[in-house]
């Protein structure tokens, strides 16, 4: 797609995020179109609370509460993996599944109960979802959004050591491998962060 026509007053963006994996995907999506992400956490900007049960929700909270506290327009998402089997769980809670259930807050710990939960489950198709919310100010009354969907199924041995998260989890049919097996590049052209941004994008060029 042909990339818009970037206004002058996004040039400079907070990144509503301190997650490093979301930090080196989102700077190689964006770093094309000429804008500057700085991470929020480089401004003194703390978390903002997420205590939504939708990613949209969460995704305009979060990007509110970093223009608030900064004065820059604010981009944030909100992603998670959702299980067919699961009535979409881990959802909005993806990155501290395990942390709800007794456990501490890591990746491993996360992939492992998904594991354990679909034990004997023969249904293992899931689908990450990404939500990005692009506000200009903390009030901006058109937040600009885009969702991104990437199906795929669970699978019990990791593969790969790429990616992050539910990555080595995450098989995909068509390419006969999971996303954490997937050449970063590759992945930023078909992950469900690359959809939900083409359609943040067509937005942005008819803002």
């Amino acid at each position: 797609m042909t990339s818009p026509k970037i206004p002058d007053s996004l040039r400079r963006v907070v990144l509503a995020s301190n997650n490093a994996g979301k930090l080196r995907e989102f700077s190689a999506l964006f770093a094309p179109l000429g804008i500057e992400l700085v991470p929020q956490g480089e401004l003194d900007v703390p978390e903002a609370e997420e205590p939504h049960v939708t990613f949209v929700e969460n995704a305009l909270a979060k990007a509110r509460h970093a223009s608030r506290l900064t004065g820059l327009p604010a981009l944030a998402d909100d992603s998670g993996l959702c299980v067919a089997a699961l009535d979409g769980a881990p959802g909005v809670y993806s990155a501290r599944y395990a942390q709800m259930h007794g456990g501490e807050k890591s990746d491993q710990s996360n992939n492992a109960l998904l594991v354990e939960k679909l034990a004997g489950v023969a249904d293992r198709s899931a689908w990450y979802v990404a939500v990005l919310a692009l506000v200009r100010s903390e009030n901006d009354p058109r937040p600009l959004i885009g969702e991104g969907l990437w199906h795929g199924e669970i699978i019990d041995q990791p593969e790969g050591a790429n990616g992050f998260g539910y990555d080595p989890h995450f098989y995909l049919p068509d390419l006969a491998l999971t996303a954490a097996s997937l050449d970063p590049q590759e992945k930023n052209q078909v992950s469900h962060r690359a959809r939900a941004l083409r359609e943040l994008l067509g937005k942005l060029g008819n803002a």
